[in-house]
């Protein structure tokens, strides 16, 4: 492959990336709407976040992502996700809604089983799934775009290999895992269909 192809790749990617980017904007001002509302109840919705092993934390399996332990939570979350949420749309808008349920269905589902007690929120392991999936997908489905757009997520978000593993009390690194390893899954599942 020449270095045109190359190019003429990148710029599609570029040009549908910007044709995408209304749709991460949306994404993300429904997650900072939520946390406004969420701040307002003094954190109350927090309580449908996930509680392991406990039936009342069942409703978190799908709420979690949604809900923030603070504004630096969800603006931490938000930098990479601007990212994230727009690379994965290039998939295309039902691929992207599929891949996102599993994430969140398989990662919330492990977390409610396997994590330590607490309350579990948080859009970050829906983001670990999104970054797992595009660098599993083009080890199984390699292209042109796909080395592009995991070269993008090795070098600008190379460091999020970092939260897979237990650095603090209060990160559910238990979610950053299960949700890479969702995502995973993902990209292996999409290589099957």
């Amino acid at each position: 492959m020449n270095w045109i192809n190359w190019i003429n790749e990148l710029m599609q990617l570029i040009h549908l990336s910007w044709a995408v980017f209304p749709h991460t904007l949306m994404w993300l001002g429904l997650l900072w709407v939520i946390q406004i509302i969420n701040m307002s109840s003094q954190y109350r919705l927090n309580l449908l976040g996930i509680h392991p092993r406990r039936l009342i934390g069942v409703p978190g399996i799908f709420c979690a992502p949604f809900l923030h332990g603070s504004v630096e939570h969800l603006f931490f979350n938000s930098v990479p996700l601007v990212f994230l949420l727009t690379l994965m749309q290039l998939f295309g808008e039902q691929l992207f809604i599929i891949v996102s349920l599993f994430i969140i269905l398989v990662s919330g589902t492990a977390v409610w089983l396997l994590a330590r007690p607490g309350i579990h929120v948080g859009a970050s392991g829906l983001l670990m799934g999104y970054w797992g999936f595009l660098l599993v997908q083009v080890y199984s489905q390699p292209s042109v775009m796909g080395v592009i757009v995991a070269l993008l997520c090795l070098y600008y978000l190379g460091s999020l290999w970092l939260n897979l593993f237990p650095t603090s009390r209060k990160t559910s690194w238990e979610g950053h895992l299960f949700g890479c390893l969702a995502g995973g899954l993902a990209a292996f599942y999409y290589q099957a269909i």
